[in-house]
């Protein structure tokens, strides 16, 4: 494929084009929400990615259903890209812009069925969710600021809607944040179902040491040693015991790295205009809002 066609679709997710929803349309959350204020950091959220996958695969029915289902080996920038597009338009788009967006994603799911799994599993479903919930707090805590217990409560509060959207009943649903917290510290305990496989082993080198031939050819011979150091602050914010089940380095020379990393994103960041730090999807609410409010 020509490069630049290929440099054009990855772009797709880094320069939305401008939502064409009513004017004043909050979507889903809106500008007071703690989801807009903590995904529209463009460091948290892509830092915030392989965490999160790791996460997912770290259920064997995720890892499993993703293996089966999707070209994640060979081009996992694709699936990088459309996960990514997807979670902003549901977190930043107008309502009908992000509902559509869900109905989407259901209907694609219904087809993801095999040995043990069916991504519209609603227990499925819960853990996928769970892990961005999980994830978001996480990555706010370690490299933003500590979140207080009322921003955390009222972020969690914010995202059921959505786990109701993607098929999780009432029932299942954890009722508060620390309901929330019981569950995923269940998942993640002695006797829980996350259980490392080796598929998600596999999964993770891609993950971790992902191929960056598919962005341009000739990015191919690029060794992965020499760009896979970005991504342990990500492995640094996994569960002590799902980090040690992949099989994942964390010591003296992770540590300094990974502290000197976020060490220097925290130092540039105030210098950095919002323009160039903030997601573009969250811009574009912004301008939408304000639209709105001079009519």
């Amino acid at each position: 494929m020509d490069t630049r066609v290929r440099a054009r679709r990855m772009s797709a997710w880094v320069d939305p084009p401008e939502d064409g929803g009513p004017a004043a349309d909050p979507g889903l959350y809106g500008p007071g929400s703690e989801a807009w204020r903590l995904n529209r950091e463009a460091m948290l959220l892509l830092g915030a990615g392989p965490r999160a996958l790791l996460l997912q695969l770290a259920h064997p029915a995720v890892a499993s259903a993703v293996a089966d289902h999707s070209d994640f080996r060979t081009d996992p920038w694709r699936r990088l890209a459309g996960t990514l597009r997807s979670f902003l338009t549901i977190v930043y788009g107008t309502t009908g812009a992000a509902r559509a967006e869900i109905r989407r994603l259901n209907a694609l799911h219904r087809g993801i069925t095999g040995p043990g799994y069916a991504a519209r599993d609603p227990e499925l479903a819960l853990w996928v969710h769970a892990t961005l919930i999980d994830t978001t707090i996480a990555v706010a805590d370690a490299w933003l600021e500590p979140l207080p217990a009322a921003h955390r409560a009222a972020f969690y509060a914010e995202t059921r809607q959505v786990g109701r959207a993607f098929g999780v009943p009432d029932a299942l649903l954890p009722a508060d944040l620390e309901a929330f917290d019981e569950y995923v510290a269940a998942m993640l305990g002695p006797g829980g179902p996350v259980r490392v496989s080796a598929v998600a082993r596999e999964l993770a080198e891609v993950v971790l040491r992902p191929p960056l031939g598919p962005l341009a050819p000739w990015l191919a011979a690029v060794p992965a040693d020499l760009y896979a150091w970005t991504l342990w602050p990500s492995v640094g914010l996994l569960p002590a015991s799902v980090r040690e089940e992949y099989g994942l380095a964390w010591g003296p020379r992770q540590r300094l790295v990974s502290g000197w990393l976020v060490a220097g994103w925290r130092a540039w960041r105030p210098m950095l205009p919002e323009s160039f730090r903030q997601m573009p999807q969250a811009q574009a609410a912004d301008r939408r809002m304000r639209r709105g409010a001079r009519r």
